[in-house]
């Protein structure tokens, strides 16, 4: 132990490998169910060739890995060990903004770079981030992005990888990769921006578009140690509105004849528990919220940009008033218990302290996965019943549902407040995890990102694509050194 312990402090510096209890303790758990295990170490490489070394050496000793770029809490699993004797690759501190093109509206950032880090820089260049729903402020923008977490703008989304564009890989043996257009021509970055490359087309090198094998695989594949997103203009006129009702079957149509139009920039769907969560400030304001709150909200954002941005949002907010009016519908600019100021501001930035999903009663766990927009009343009524049969309160069920690619597809989440202290919520929690996600499965919900109990779930119903992945996994990581347990792997 103290012999690998020198030699990763060769790489990295002593100061920059943490063995203490606290330091390992802190590693070897997250908000999951997933069973906690101790790493043997924590390193915290600063740049691509520390990481490139520290695989190196994992694979000469064969000492497995879990890569890790965002701060607590975690949720998912995907960070807690699953192999005895790992090393934590704790990539915190490769928190570079490399480089802010308000051309091309395209950013090159480090692997570290938090949510709370990035949204301020790049308005200082008149640009926009795409945002996930009031992620963590210290979570990691390129994690949030390699996780195909669902932006709020569908409208740009062109694919589910969007807007994450090239990309720096260290595979799993060792070797360093650019890919996209940043790969394959034998110069460098540099030299790139020097003939006015902007590293935006993601596909490639040749013929495989080799950053979709790192995209959702949990740091199974391959270390991530930069990557370039794109950006949108920053608004020079942002309106939010609201479409309230009393049942989610309601605003389908009406959401459907928006996306075949491509109105409005943000555009999700929140129940009253969600949405009251994110405005609460604790329990007692979430309860209140949520008996002033419509049961269900379409949130429309109406943005204008550098040119002509007040006509923009007006002739927006027409079109979208006269299509509510022919379902019967309202568009506006408040509802009971919220106003469009304070959720736009909400969505716009990452999640205050405590992060908003903990905020009711201490602990969440998430079923989320992707359907089709028009199926999503199946899955909540699937849902529904699980929980009522488990005695789980439904009134408490907060429920995201975020349209994705302009509207092909949808990210239906559901997500399950409980109290961490209180052993029968807990063990209900456990069940109603296990149980509610094999229902949505035999209803095929679609689980794209299969983190902790559905990785089993999905692999062991689908041999053809495991002996696939398998087969990837073993060029790309011949020896199964990065993040050995997760997936299929």
């Amino acid at each position: 132990m103290d012999d690998k312990k020198d030699e990763l402090a060769k790489i990295v510096g002593v100061e920059n490998v943490l063995d203490d209890p606290k330091t390992l303790e802190a590693y070897s758990r997250d908000n999951s169910f997933v069973p906690p295990r101790k790493p043997r170490l924590v390193v915290k490489p600063k740049n691509v060739d520390e990481v490139q070394r520290i695989v190196q050496w994992a694979n000469q000793t064969l000492t497995p890995l879990v890569p890790v770029s965002s701060g607590p809490p975690r949720f998912r699993g995907d960070t807690v060990p699953s192999a005895g004797g790992a090393v934590v690759v704790d990539l915190s501190r490769m928190n570079k903004i490399i480089r802010i093109d308000r051309r091309n509206r395209m950013i090159m950032i480090e692997p570290g770079v938090t949510f709370s880090q990035l949204l301020p820089e790049v308005a200082k260049h008149g640009l926009k981030l795409p945002m996930p729903l009031l992620p963590r402020s210290n979570k990691s923008v390129v994690a949030s992005l390699l996780e195909r977490e669902p932006m709020l703008v569908p409208r740009y989304q062109w694919e589910l990888t969007e807007p994450l564009r090239c990309t720096e890989i260290v595979w799993g043996n060792g070797e360093k990769l650019t890919t996209g257009e940043a790969g394959g021509k034998g110069v460098s970055i540099e030299e790139e921006w020097k003939r006015g490359l902007a590293q935006v087309t993601p596909h490639g090198p040749a013929q495989v578009d080799y950053y979709r094998l790192v995209s959702g695989a949990q740091g199974s594949m391959g270390i991530v140690t930069w990557a370039t997103v794109k950006c949108e203009i920053l608004p020079q006129l942002h309106k939010l509105f609201f479409v309230p009702a009393k049942r989610l079957d309601d605003l389908l149509d009406f959401a459907y004849r928006l996306l075949r139009f491509r109105y409005a920039d943000e555009f999700l769907f929140l129940n009253n528990s969600n949405l009251a969560s994110i405005l609460g400030e604790g329990a007692d304001q979430i309860k209140e919220l949520k008996e002033e709150l419509p049961p269900w909200v379409l949130i429309l954002g109406v943005a204008g940009c550098e040119r002509l941005p007040k006509e923009r949002v007006e002739y927006q907010v027409k079109d979208i008033t006269d299509f509510a009016h022919q379902f019967s519908l309202q568009l506006v600019p408040a509802v009971p218990g919220a106003r469009d100021g304070e959720v736009l501001e909400a969505l716009l930035n990452p999640s205050p302290e405590p992060y908003w999903k903990l905020r009711y009663k201490g602990r969440c766990q998430d079923i989320f996965f992707l359907t089709t927009l028009d199926r999503t009343p199946e899955f909540l009524k699937t849902m529904y019943e699980v929980a009522e049969a488990l005695g789980y309160p439904t009134s408490e069920m907060g429920i995201y549902i975020q349209p994705a690619m302009q509207g092909v597809c949808c990210h239906c989440e559901f997500d399950l407040p409980y109290d961490p202290d209180n052993q029968r919520e807990v063990a209900r929690m456990q069940k109603l995890l296990t149980v509610g996600s094999e229902a949505l499965l035999n209803q095929r919900a679609f689980f794209s990102r299969p983190y902790g109990i559905w990785a089993d779930m999905m692999y062991n119903r689908d041999a053809q694509n495991t002996a696939v992945l398998k087969k990837i996994k073993g060029i790309f990581d011949p020896n199964n050194v990065l993040n050995q347990g997760k997936l299929c792997f």
